[in-house]
């Protein structure tokens, strides 16, 4: 019963939505330019894919997030653990991720056009060092949570510094580690569709959009947005769900 509420639920959900902007296409008093059916937007949808073109589109995309995300997760718990372990680490750089980490990641974009040009470097580059101030906090939070008890038993016990981190410290700041990577992840993915329309680059999801944006495509920025919803859903749903049921889940650290 739970299992068929949690399917049936989205799905009547999103039949709910698709049959509003059904009337809204058709009653709404919108052109059908500016507001189109669900027939065009599927139209449109199988157009780009069956040309390719939504294919380049999303492998491009796809290689920024990746790059952009491993700069942001390598700099985010590396920073983060450091900052848990050394109080004067902690000292030196929490103001300045405090400071930095409220800001929007676009908000950086036109320094980095003028730093570095357009095109793809500065793209990912934008993409990891905006993202990396979530999986930075949260690693630290996962960091000092670990209860001291734990710390002073592995001691008593014998255990090095290598050790304790190893076996106390990382397993138990992972699930804190696990949310600054999802949300990390999440970010990354808003911040590259935006910046994607920004940097000039020759082809991805968000250049797309741009691109129909300029020829009142509206049938292909509404096919190409459905696209980056359902990415976006397989990532969560195919990436982190999968490492947290084998890690932190089956441990027993997070409910199912």
């Amino acid at each position: 019963m739970r299992r068929a509420l949690s399917i049936g639920l989205p799905i009547a959900t999103f039949a709910v939505i698709a049959a509003a902007w059904e009337i809204l296409s058709a009653y709404g008093g919108f052109p059908p330019k500016l507001v189109p059916g669900l027939g065009a937007i599927a139209d449109a949808l199988g157009r780009l894919a069956g040309n390719g073109v939504l294919l380049a589109a999303t492998i491009a995309t796809a290689y920024r997030l990746a790059a952009g995300f491993a700069i942001a997760g390598i700099l985010g718990v590396t920073i983060g653990i450091a900052m848990g372990r050394r109080q004067w680490v902690e000292d030196t750089l929490l103001p300045i991720v405090s400071f930095l980490y409220p800001i929007p990641g676009l908000a950086y974009a036109p320094l980095f056009v003028l730093w570095f040009g357009l095109g793809d470097f500065p793209t990912i580059l934008l993409v990891g060092v905006s993202s990396s101030f979530t999986i930075t906090i949260n690693t630290w939070r996962g960091v000092k949570s670990v209860k001291p008890i734990w710390l002073r038993a592995a001691e008593v016990m014998g255990a090095g510094d290598h050790d304790i981190f190893r076996r106390v410290v990382l397993p138990g700041a992972l699930p804190y580690i696990m949310i600054g990577l999802r949300l990390g992840l999440a970010q990354s993915w808003r911040i590259l569709i935006a910046v994607e329309m920004l940097m000039s680059v020759q082809r991805g999801l968000g250049w797309l959009i741009f691109g129909a944006q300029t020829f009142l495509n509206t049938d292909v920025m509404l096919a190409t947005i459905v696209v980056i919803g359902a990415i976006g859903v397989l990532l969560e749903r195919q990436v982190f769900t999968r490492i947290e049921r084998y890690t932190v889940v089956r441990w027993g650290m997070v409910a199912a």
